[in-house]
């Protein structure tokens, strides 16, 4: 059989040795290897399937490693590694101890710039640039190529706002196909999609406006019109932008046509791309879902409530909400700070605001949630989707810094609940009535409960609660890690010798709660799916000091060190929260 292209780039010093009639058939071949590997193995398929041309064309023209290549956030950066030495490995990406799902500098020397969350490129792409400038190799090239959605982030423009005003030999490409995640929104978008292949925006050109040199549109998918721009931009100098428009999924049909779903379809039929069947008959919900339906529910009955996230209304399930109050739920596009400030400005005015974000991007927005929520002690209520361990997106998603970086904001109350259930409620008792900012944290996956939509309970603010009584041990958990908990207990034989508690609440303790656990119990297990420096077992030690407890505490969670990508199960079990370590724990108090 004969060798194929793609079998011979094991560099792209590899794909600069091919004359340039192959690179056609190169990048069919490198789109249907990556439909092959993510069809089984799953990831992020659209993005890299609508790059293939641009990087190839990107890596023909420049001399990487030599000239430094950013990829902002990283989902379309699938075809990049694929040829750049990491062809044969590729098939391990996203999973425990193989290739990151995003670019990451210890991966690669080809990835100069380790991303995960947006609108970072150009910022470092920049600080590179100016870099070269100190180091007298004003001859090296700096790409940053950024999506339609992610360059309408403030971080974005603050480094579009700062090079145009530099001799730095940069160059934007914008990969315009009008989707992040979701749909792109907002004025920007409205403005790029005026832009059509050949003909720029004749007027008020706002790229040109900030001192760059503005090319294009051209088709991201037409490589001979790419080589050709790239080598004349290669001989220009100073800030550059490259207006590219390409198709999110292309050469999938499914994946052209539903471009939302097969952002990370998941399993499918490589030839077809046909989705496998997941069945999820008799499953529990997914928290999202229950979050989304809940939310709307409550809205039907209390027209004050509004809903906002971060171009994440489909993974966060806020798109219920946007379909049925349409509104009164706002997708911002990648803008945290935005968020959590538009979310602060609306509670000012009576409105119960469901601030729904990831974990991992509210990190975004710290001084918002405190100069702008906390400080002013305005009641919106932060909604934490995938808070704890994610899964196979690594390092970059874990939601584990939330209850370490929140805790020390005064007036901030957090919850953590068990599982749906105790989500459905902690959101109907939010939208009573709230005196400050609320945080209601909760993980990315399916919950307990196949009926889950019950009658509404009210939940005490601050109260934990006895699960089950014990008289030497007392294990106290928080969050969804309840349940490894509650199968850890059974599966001991002394299981009458263990209490299990379940704070509820990291910020205010319960301290009725605490107290009765510290004058009965001397040996104490904290359970967290969150980092362990300042986390939910820090506030229990700091707790037991103020009461002078004398007992043995041992906290179990996320040691201080970032955790790597790898399936739930994988990673709880290296964190040690998984059954089998909580019952050592346990296991272990009962034989001192």
């Amino acid at each position: 059989m004969a060798k194929s292209i793609l079998d011979s780039i094991n560099a792209p010093s590899d794909l600069r040795a091919l004359p340039q009639e192959k690179l056609e058939a190169l990048a069919m071949e490198l789109r249907k290897f990556i439909i092959n590997i993510v069809a089984t193995k799953e990831g992020h398929l659209g993005a890299s399937l609508g790059v293939v041309e641009l990087t190839i064309a990107l890596h023909y023209v420049f001399n990487t490693p030599d000239d430094l290549l950013v990829w902002d956030v990283g989902h379309q950066a699938y075809g990049h590694k694929i040829l750049t030495g990491r062809r044969d490995s590729f098939h391990t990406n996203r999973s425990l101890g193989g290739l990151s799902g995003f670019p990451k500098r210890e991966e690669s020397i080809y990835d100069t710039f380790g991303v995960g969350h947006s609108s970072t490129s150009i910022s470092a792409a920049l600080g590179m640039a100016l870099a070269s400038n100190l180091k007298g190799e004003t001859k090296k090239q700096h790409i940053a190529v950024i999506g339609d959605a992610s360059i309408a982030s403030g971080m974005a423009f603050e480094g579009l706002n700062h090079a145009g005003v530099t001799n730095a030999n940069l160059l934007v490409v914008l990969n315009d196909n009008a989707i992040g995640i979701d749909p792109s929104v907002g004025a920007l978008k409205q403005y790029l999609t005026k832009a059509t292949v050949g003909k720029k925006p004749a007027q008020d050109n706002i790229i040109e406006a900030l001192n760059f040199k503005y090319y294009g549109p051209v088709d991201g998918h037409d490589l001979k019109s790419l080589l050709k721009v790239f080598e004349e931009l290669k001989n220009i100098q100073g800030p550059k932008f490259l207006h590219v428009i390409t198709t999110k999924g292309k050469g999938l049909k499914q994946a052209e046509e539903d471009q939302v779903k097969y952002h990370a379809p998941g399993k499918f039929i490589a030839d077809t791309g046909e989705l496998l069947p997941s069945n999820s008959n008799g499953l529990p919900f997914k928290y999202q879902d229950v979050f989304g339906l809940t939310l709307v529910e409550l809205a039907r009955e209390n027209e004050k409530i509004i809903g906002i996230t971060p171009a994440m209304p489909t993974g966060s399930s806020l798109k219920y909400m946007m379909d049925a109050f349409p509104d009164r739920a706002f997708d911002v596009g990648i803008a945290e700070q935005h968020a959590v400030t538009l979310a602060a400005g609306m509670a000012t005015q009576g409105f119960v605001v469901f601030c729904n974000i990831y974990s991992t991007f509210l990190q975004r927005a710290y001084d918002q949630v405190i100069h702008d929520v906390a400080l002013q002690n305005l009641p919106v209520i932060f909604c934490l989707d995938r808070a704890g361990l994610v899964g196979e997106d690594g390092a970059t998603h874990h939601g584990v810094f939330d209850i370490a970086f929140l805790r020390c904001i005064p007036d901030l109350v957090i919850a953590a609940p068990s599982d749906e259930l105790e989500l459905r409620n902690l959101l109907y008792t939010a939208q009573l009535g709230l005196e400050g900012p609320l945080v209601i944290r909760y993980p990315r996956g399916r919950g307990n409960y196949v009926n889950w939509k019950r009658d509404f309970v009210k939940i005490p603010f601050g109260k934990g609660v006895r699960i089950r009584t014990g008289i030497d041990v007392a294990v106290v958990s928080i969050g969804s890690v309840k349940e490894n908990v509650r199968i850890a207990i059974e599966a001991i034989s002394d299981a009458n010798r263990v209490a299990h508690y379940d704070a509820r609440f990291i910020k205010p303790l319960d301290e009725d709660l605490f107290l009765e656990i510290f004058n009965n119990f001397e040996h104490i297990v904290t359970v967290e799916d969150g980092v362990l420096a300042g986390g939910f077992g820090s506030a229990v030690l700091e707790l037991a000091s103020r009461f002078n407890y004398k007992g043995k505490i041992t906290r179990l969670g996320v040691p201080d060190e970032f955790v790597e990508q790898g399936s739930l199960d994988e990673l709880q079990e290296i964190v040690k929260i998984d059954v089998e370590s909580i019952i050592a724990a346990i296991t272990h108090h009962l034989d001192l």
